[in-house]
């Protein structure tokens, strides 16, 4: 069957550059069995505020943290986020904001960073521009779930090019056709969505989700991280040895909004046990 351009341009770009996010996540993974990833909204409540929570989490050992940049119609987030987004975009805070933030970020704190947000960003600057941008930023790779993959192509190839990941999501309900699509455009890293909805609900950790995992690494060999409704230490016990990677984001919001960088810090120190 012939190739459309949208398949040829993901072959390409799977095929040029370097992963710079895969090799950073298999060293850390060299030394510990699971990696912890976590969540901060640009300049909510305050980019301020937001180094804080930075701070904590580099003390608690953080391997990965997504940098959210504040977009109107948050559709893959829950209510805690949805609320995180419009009261940063009512403060003012811009693109530009974010990108600056990112640099400073990824010049001082040990971990990687990802941009989070949605296409319309992407779109408003131009793929190239984007790209561009990230990458002077420091920036390893984004999470950009409402772009799909068919239509990603080109977004792709360009990433290659520049040694950026796009992390791509798996989901229960991809069937194993769309899992083996989406595991031969993956780089850097899988994001295995726990359970139907946004982020932020509760998540039941059995075997459902062990399944789930199971079916995801039958279609690619990368780290496999799982997010949505991760919260506690007995979650991250759960996943050690079914996935690389523990997502947490709404639990560590909850805990700055409830107490800020000394329950923040609480919470990171149960997770340790």
């Amino acid at each position: 069957m012939e190739r459309t351009e949208s398949e040829k341009q993901m072959a390409a770009g799977r095929a040029s550059g370097a992963d710079h996010l895969e090799a950073y996540l298999r060293q850390r993974l060299a030394q510990k069995p699971l990696l912890l990833m976590t969540h901060v909204v640009c300049g909510y409540p305050s980019f301020d505020d937001n180094w804080r929570e930075l701070e904590v989490m580099a003390e608690a050992g953080v391997d990965l943290v997504e940098l959210q940049f504040p977009f109107s119609e948050p559709s893959a987030d829950g209510p805690l986020f949805v609320k995180a987004n419009q009261l940063s975009l009512e403060r003012g805070v811009r693109r530009d904001q974010c990108f600056e933030f990112m640099a400073r970020v990824s010049e001082h704190f040990p971990f990687k960073v990802l941009m989070m947000g949605y296409y319309n960003t992407v779109f408003k600057m131009g793929e190239a521009a984007f790209l561009d941008a990230l990458a002077k930023a420091g920036g390893c790779g984004y999470i950009v779930p409402d772009l799909p993959v068919q239509e990603a192509g080109h977004l792709h190839q360009l990433s290659a090019e520049r040694g950026l990941s796009p992390i791509v999501l798996m989901t229960p309900t991809n069937s194993d056709a769309r899992l083996e699509m989406l595991g031969q455009v993956a780089r850097g890293m899988i994001y295995a969505v726990a359970r139907k909805g946004v982020t932020g609900d509760k998540t039941e950790m059995g075997a459902d989700l062990e399944a789930f995992i199971a079916r995801c690494r039958q279609h690619t060999s990368l780290p496999v991280g799982v997010g949505f409704g991760v919260s506690e230490k007995a979650d991250l016990d759960f996943l050690q040895g079914k996935a690389e990677i523990a997502i947490i984001g709404t639990a560590a919001l909850k805990a700055w909004e409830e107490g800020g960088e000394t329950a923040l810090r609480k919470f990171f120190q149960g997770l340790a046990g």
